[in-house]
């Protein structure tokens, strides 16, 4: 039974919280900047003071009891607002410092990461970014565990408890092997894609659902050939193969023909495309913080010069 004047230390806290996140005590102790031995007392102390297991660890596996997965909610919370409290008491004046946790999908990480990098640099100079690159389902998770703070996804994310915040436009365009015939073409049809073996990303990549819903639009089920790719590059290297045709957003196309053995094709008006927004969880108290930070990135991106994205319309 709890000892009702037990008070949990933040430290026990972030210890169960961050070995709910790794399943492991030795990623979680580094995740943490800890030693294993000092995440694992403070995990015990916890379980003490509360007076019941919250984690049970094997020779294979960590995993938590049904009481620490109950009370995992609520240990996120109460980091959250401690670390909410920290960053009121020392940052009032100065918003945007110190570290924050960035999430990018793969579709949008490799594109504009470096220019944002180089933009942050000059416009937020106390800001030290993290990047964690990951697919959609699994940056929300991250979000809502508070493993990050706010994540670039394409919208809508249609999360609960989540705010989006829009960002930029972006067209898709259809990547093509070299001499393929609608090389070069600005408007295809994309009714074109029944008789095109579309190469799609893996399960998982809002990518190939955006990819699907374009076909579904134009009202073809397309040719869906049977190399699938865990990350746009590689599927930009099968196009260049011979392998089929793939959708990629625009924010990519400079990259993705440096080599020079991708042809582009644009689609007919209306072309379609994407969104991208900066999600951030509703209860995290720096919504301004983060519109501001979202609107500087914004800005690094739209102003490449390239015109591969728009600024978004409401």
């Amino acid at each position: 039974m709890t000892d009702q004047s037990y008070q949990p230390t933040i430290a026990g806290l972030k210890a169960f919280a961050a070995v709910a996140d790794k399943r492991h005590f030795g990623s979680a102790a580094e995740s943490l900047g800890v030693s294993q031995p000092s995440l694992s007392q403070a995990l015990a102390s916890l379980e003490t003071g509360l007076g019941m297991k919250l984690v049970e660890r094997s020779t294979r596996r960590v995993f938590l009891t049904s009481e620490g997965d109950a009370l995992l909610p609520r240990a996120t919370a109460a980091i959250e607002a401690v670390d909410m409290f920290t960053a009121a008491a020392g940052g009032v004046s100065r918003p945007l410092s110190g570290a924050l946790r960035l999430g990018l999908i793969p579709t949008v990480a490799p594109y504009v990461l470096p220019g944002i990098l180089r933009n942050l640099g000059v416009q937020l100079p106390d800001l030290s970014l993290r990047v964690v690159e990951d697919q959609t389902s699994r940056l929300l998770d991250a979000l809502r565990r508070n493993s990050i703070d706010a994540a670039m996804l394409a919208l809508p994310a249609d999360a609960t408890g989540m705010i989006e915040v829009p960002m930029y436009d972006e067209d898709f365009v259809l990547a093509l092997p070299h001499g393929h015939p609608l090389a070069g073409r600005s408007r295809v049809d994309p009714a074109s894609l029944a008789d095109l073996p579309l190469l799609l990303l893996d399960e998982g990549h809002c990518l190939r659902d955006q990819a699907l819903e374009v076909c579904r639009l134009a009202g073809v089920r397309p040719d869906i050939g049977a190399t699938r790719a865990a990350s746009l590059a590689t599927a930009v290297q099968c196009v260049e193969g011979g392998l089929g045709v793939t959708l990629i957003p625009q924010t990519a196309v400079q990259t993705e023909t440096a080599r020079g053995a991708l042809a582009i094709a644009g689609f007919a008006r209306p072309r379609p495309g994407r969104r991208i927004g900066l999600v951030m969880r509703a209860t995290s108290g720096r919504e301004d913080e983060y519109r501001q930070l979202a609107r500087v990135i914004t800005t690094a991106i739209v102003g490449a010069g390239d015109g591969a994205a728009r600024p978004a319309q409401a």
